[in-house]
């Protein structure tokens, strides 16, 4: 017979014997000093520790008895199971995968709602959430609709998706990739992916031809729909580009297909775009032949593309800026810091460089980062700025922060823009001009808006497109005769009065002097 004591049920009795023992040792030496709570506590636990066995008979046959182990021991191995798992890590090589990223603490503080969903959810980070489920019942709509368009079977795209489900697993950042089981994220992925190729394939083709009623609540170019594209943009709410490469590939029959659903979210995702300047075939050419350069943008040839924000970045950008080399910015590191007004200072605010002479134009181009400086001219492209502005910038922010292989340009970007406007007669100035177009309340909502969005973003100023020219109009701006000669014609020829009224204290002038003159040489030198 094998008897096996309770523990619990003997530490109680062991603890209420040396109670028992303590209280009757008390009584007989009332002249010894009482002992704290915490010190009694102590002592009853290290000889509890000590006198807590596992006592096990075995008909008879002698007694085996086996200590505790301590909870020192158990701490140890509890370290040492953490740096296995590290080990593990570091050997799987999981970080060169990551591309969707969960925004960092320190870039959402205070603007939570321009990096969260507020209608869809797609992919893994907020899947689930109670007040996007409303969503779901269109989500199943759509893929219920493609399967009865195209006449295929579900179970084609599950498998298909189980074949990727690592490699797309690998691409999200943290546990809540991994807490999915495998039938759910293959499940989320199908319902996610053909939900979002609806609604490119919608946008492009028309809801009309897809089987979609006119009145659709979610599938036509109306309603919710600037809502859902603003949401579809965020970095949080990203699968990976190759899942819906493959599920559109099935719809279509060609699995293979490639770059299709990059030409289809880039005119999606069209009026998203901050800007809104046409170009003729004639501006395009006479542009493109002065830069040098091809800068037309192949969704359909640029196959290294991650998500659809990456796409939309990339199509920005065009070719991107050209490199130029690297200009040392004086009185500040090369190191990166926490961009703040002191030590992200590309350029003075416009109302500085007006005052020393600098003039500002708009330039004909719909690349919106191509900033121009030349003879005193500052010509930079038109921005539109409306209500999806804010949230669209800060997720191309964040995933330049947050992702090492791609270039920091919308960042540097935005601070320049950042860096010329400290005031709402800034950004009048600039809407004057033509360079800013918003639809927003106030010029005072757009200088906050543009104050707001790099303030805790990790930059280095010298690492910069936007570097070089910066220090020539840095340089220009400390010619002090630049700002005399601006302070001289914004005196006295900033209107056809003011000219006059100069040209006529020169004429008096100049009468006074002949007069003086005259007097002065007609007393040395009276007439005959």
């Amino acid at each position: 017979m094998v008897a096996v004591f309770n523990k619990e049920l003997l530490s109680w009795y062991l603890i209420t014997v040396k109670l028992r023992e303590t209280v009757e040792s008390g009584i007989a030496n009332p002249n010894q000093s009482i002992q704290s709570p915490d010190q009694n506590l102590q002592k009853r636990e290290q000889q509890q520790s000590q006198s807590l066995q596992v006592v096990i008979q075995n008909g008879g046959d002698g007694k085996f008895e086996e200590g505790p182990k301590s909870p020192e021991s158990e701490w140890v191995l509890t370290i040492k199971d953490k740096l296995e798992q590290a080990s593990q890590d570091d050997a799987a090589n999981v970080w060169s995968k990551l591309c969707i990223y969960r925004v960092p603490h320190y870039l959402r503080e205070g603007d939570d709602k321009a990096y969260v969903p507020q209608i869809v959810s797609l992919g893994p980070y907020h899947h689930g959430r109670r007040r996007l489920r409303q969503m779901d019942r269109h989500k199943w709509r759509s893929l219920h609709q493609m399967l009865k368009r195209t006449n295929q079977d579900i179970k084609l795209y599950l498998d298909s998706m189980k074949e990727v489900e690592e490699k797309a697993r690998s691409c999200y950042e943290g546990p809540v990739a991994i807490s999915l089981s495998s039938n759910e994220f293959v499940e989320m992925m199908v319902l996610d992916g053909c939900f979002v190729l609806e609604l490119f394939r919608g946008a492009a083709e028309g809801f009309k031809q897809l089987g979609y009623p006119r009145n659709d609540p979610i599938f036509a170019m109306r309603g919710s729909m600037h809502s859902i594209q603003r949401d579809m943009i965020m970095l949080e709410n990203q699968l990976p580009l190759f899942v819906l490469d493959r599920l559109l590939g099935l719809q279509l029959g060609d699995p293979e297909l490639k770059g299709l659903v990059s030409k289809l979210a880039l005119r999606f995702f069209d009026p998203l775009m901050p800007t809104d300047e046409p170009l003729t075939k004639s501006d395009r050419n006479k542009l493109e032949s002065s830069l040098g350069y091809a800068t037309t943008f192949d969704p359909l040839s640029d196959q290294g593309a991650l998500h659809c924000l990456d796409v939309f970045r990339r199509s920005l950008l065009r070719s991107g800026p050209k490199p130029v080399p690297r200009v040392w910015i004086k009185r500040w590191s090369n190191v990166n810091r926490v961009a703040d007004k002191r030590r992200t200072q590309l350029i003075h605010c416009v109302t500085e460089l007006r005052e020393a002479g600098i003039k500002f134009k708009k330039r004909k181009t719909d690349r919106f980062w191509d900033v121009k400086f030349e003879n005193g001219i500052l010509s930079i492209p038109r921005l539109l700025i409306h209500d999806g502005t804010k949230s669209l910038f800060l997720n191309l922010i964040a995933f330049e922060q947050c992702h090492l292989d791609c270039s920091n340009d919308i960042t540097s970007y935005v601070i320049f823009m950042d860096n010329l406007i400290n005031s709402p007669a800034d950004v009048g100035y600039l809407h004057y001009c033509g360079i800013i177009e918003h639809w927003l309340g106030s010029d005072a909502e757009v200088a906050d808006l543009f104050n707001r969005l790099c303030q805790e973003v990790v930059f280095d100023i010298n690492d910069s497109y936007l570097s070089r020219l910066s220090a020539d109009v840095n340089r220009y701006y400390d010619h002090r005769w630049n700002a005399w000669r601006a302070s001289l014609k914004h005196n006295y020829f900033s209107n056809p009065w003011a000219i006059l009224s100069f040209l006529a204290a020169v004429v008096l002038l100049f009468l006074t002097f002949t007069q003086t003159f005259y007097g002065v040489y007609s007393y040395y030198r009276p007439p005959n």
